[in-house]
């Protein structure tokens, strides 16, 4: 398993813990699934506290020096996988 498919693999099981925490079903995630306005029922809160618990699981904060964007899943876990 490469670190960017743990990674992936890391953002999936959280983002399935969100989902359920809110009585959503999540979809099956691929690397092209779109954070928000896609198939994924989060919304911008949800999504900040996926960034908070994987700063917290990796120990890692791709954002420290300031925001960068992102849209999918792969882009996401490309961010934590370039700071490792």
């Amino acid at each position: 398993m490469t670190m960017t498919d743990a990674m992936l693999a890391l953002i999936a099981e959280e983002l399935g813990r969100i989902a359920a925490d809110k009585g959503e079903v999540l979809p099956p995630l691929t690397a092209d699934s779109v954070f928000l306005g896609g198939d994924l029922p989060i919304d911008s809160l949800d999504l900040a506290t996926l960034l908070v618990v994987l700063e917290q699981r990796t120990g890692q904060d791709p954002f420290r020096a300031g925001f960068r964007q992102f849209t999918t899943v792969g882009e996401l876990a490309a961010l934590y996988t370039v700071a490792a």
